[in-house]
């Protein structure tokens, strides 16, 4: 008698102590915190401050960018979430040279268009757009920036059709979905009574961007800047959607191994309770 009721209770103990641990196990991989997976922030840069000229950009004391010419854009690259020092300085001058110093924070998920603007060192600045660039299945996603100091009210057409109407300095437009194709853009600055011309071909299935630089009256000369993103890293459906939905296996989903571990934790609870049954029936023919 006094065997039986001593394996009795060790099953109980050994089964409730392997099935509390199995859930333990099972569900603290589940119930991971949503910082484990915060998402990195995407940001690219464009050089349209006409008093810099060709420069080096620091981010965090190190260097990001070298010789980046007047009108470049860069493409979307991937940086942590939170505050970031942006030093800009002259080609070869050094950090400690900057002619422009700031704080950019992005947030996690979120990308975003940088502009370097300014056109006298007293004035120079980082000018930040944020991108929400869904993909249009089929055709093109259109944008356009105006970062011209003295263009004024500016007008951007194609094909005779307006396209963006009044966009003025340190102004993005809406974006627009548009055929992909060959295009010859107008950007006509009414204040200045000049017209700025461009050809692209737009890919479908991609975000394009026209940015205005440049002086119409001093230099650099004003131009039109065209450039195309093709998606980011990790981000589905994109060239820039800060609200994609998370993929497959992420870490709210089970992971492969964690369904066994769910039914060899009621193998086990069942087999203490299949035991217990085998002993009581061993102690009633006992008696």
């Amino acid at each position: 008698m006094e065997q039986n009721h001593s394996l009795a209770l060790t099953v109980r103990r050994l089964s409730l102590v392997l099935g509390v641990l199995a859930f333990i196990v099972l569900f603290g991989i589940q119930a991971k915190p949503a910082s484990a997976a915060t998402s990195p922030s995407f940001v690219r840069i464009i050089h349209a401050s006409p008093f810099v000229g060709t420069a080096d950009v620091f981010v965090d004391g190190s260097k990001l960018l070298s010789s980046f010419a007047f009108g470049a854009v860069t493409d979307y690259a991937t940086i942590p979430p939170g505050p970031h020092k942006v030093q800009i300085a002259l080609v070869g001058k050094g950090i400690g040279a900057s002619a422009l110093t700031e704080t950019l924070t992005v947030n996690p998920g979120s990308a975003y268009t940088v502009a370097a603007i300014g056109t006298q060192a007293s004035n120079l600045s980082l000018q930040v757009f944020v991108d929400n660039n869904v993909l249009a299945t089929g055709t093109t996603k259109f944008r356009v920036y105006e970062l011209s100091p003295d263009a004024g009210s500016m007008t951007v057409a194609a094909a005779g059709q307006t396209l963006v109407n009044g966009i003025s300095y340190q102004n993005a437009s809406n974006y627009l979905v548009i055929p992909a194709g060959a295009y010859t853009f107008d950007a006509n600055s009414p204040a200045n009574n000049a017209t700025l011309s461009t050809s692209a071909t737009l890919d479908a299935n991609k975000v394009a961007s026209l940015f205005v630089v440049g002086m119409f009256n001093g230099s650099p000369k004003s131009a039109l800047v065209t450039a195309q993103a093709t998606g980011l890293p990790g981000v589905p459906n994109t060239g820039s959607d800060p609200n994609a939905i998370s993929p497959p296996n992420s870490d709210q989903s089970l992971t492969p191994w964690s369904w066994p571990l769910g039914i060899a934790t009621l193998l086990l609870i069942g087999s203490g309770i299949f035991m217990r049954k085998v002993i009581v029936k061993r102690r009633e023919r006992s008696r």
